[in-house]
């Protein structure tokens, strides 16, 4: 048990896409008799300072959560994260305050790993320059690549890793992986060092966030790959990725982010107009499928349920050490 019930409350929700697929969850919390209010992603911290002292469960997307919003919210019980990464919740703070964390661990493996290998396809076949050709009124032909004839590498191979593998195999791509928590898997290549996936035709980034991969060093020893990030914004040297787009170390750079994003004043030199044709950025469409929506947000109104009722939520990635009453 994590604490006695609660029957009534606020439950915050910051995620963008909560509720917005096929199945109503938000009727599910209301009819349970919880208020829902809803707040911007980014977290704000004195926005949000007069709608947590009520919070009693946070169904959260991208945003921070720190110390300092936890201090804010003594009657919360729970954070679920809309998502798998909880990179960005303090939960050294959580876990001091006796707020369970949890996500949704298998919710949009599958849609983030379609967008990969969407945007792999899309940069190889050199769609978006082609695209912009045509409004040009330029119907000259672009030649680009077939992913049978290439080899991709993989850095980072968990869930949605493995999919982008089996995704490219199935097209008859060869595929080579590097994970330091992975040590052999009998459909692709291991790798001992994320510098051997330089030689690859291709590169697909599903790696954790917080560290950088993808630098000026790595980029050297790079020749015409093709270059997709769908994980964090932060594995990548924006201003190494650019210099290489520029010299033909890269052919081209797809991304579902951009490590500038979390700064309102930074303007990243990715969408630079010379670049245009060869750099592509979606808006954090990794997990915006209906399908994934409707898992995830069934998953986290489940676990805020389940702690509201006292019990333990089904995708604990912090359990409480103290339960909040």
């Amino acid at each position: 048990m994590t604490g006695e019930a609660l029957d009534s409350g606020t439950v915050l929700v910051t995620s963008r896409s909560f509720s917005q697929g096929s199945v109503d969850t938000a009727a599910r919390l209301t009819a349970a008799g919880f208020d829902i209010v809803t707040a911007a992603h980014h977290h704000d911290l004195a926005e949000l300072a007069p709608l947590l002292p009520e919070t009693v469960a946070w169904i959260s997307g991208t945003g921070h959560i720190t110390s300092d919003h936890l201090a804010l919210a003594p009657r919360l019980r729970i954070v679920a994260r809309y998502g798998v990464g909880t990179d960005a919740v303090d939960l050294e703070a959580a876990e001091d305050a006796g707020i369970i964390v949890s996500n949704t661990p298998i919710a949009n493996s599958e849609s983030v790993a379609d967008l990969a290998l969407a945007l792999l396809l899309s940069s190889l076949r050199t769609i978006p320059a082609g695209d912009r050709a045509i409004r040009r009124g330029d119907w000259s032909a672009i030649r680009g690549r077939e992913i049978g004839s290439l080899t991709v590498g993989i850095a980072g191979f968990g869930r949605i890793g493995r999919s982008v593998a089996a995704k490219v195999l199935a097209l008859g791509g060869s595929v080579v992986a590097y994970d330091p928590f992975v040590a052999s898997d009998h459909r692709v290549t291991m790798l001992d060092d994320f510098a051997a996936l330089a030689s690859c035709d291709a590169v697909s980034l599903h790696a954790p966030g917080g560290q950088r991969l993808v630098t000026a060093g790595w980029l050297a020893a790079a020749s015409g790959m093709a270059l997709v990030n769908t994980a964090r914004g932060d594995l990548v040297d924006e201003d190494a990725v650019a210099a290489a787009l520029g010299a033909g170390a890269l052919a081209s750079y797809a991304a579902d982010t951009l490590d500038t994003e979390k700064d309102p004043d930074a303007v990243s030199p990715l969408l630079a107009a010379d670049l245009a044709d060869r750099v592509t950025i979606t808006p954090h469409l990794g997990a915006q499928t209906i399908d994934a929506v409707d898992r995830m947000s069934v998953g986290t109104t489940e676990d805020v349920l389940l702690v509201l009722s006292g019990a333990a939520p089904r995708n604990p990635v912090l359990s409480a050490r103290k339960a909040r009453r």
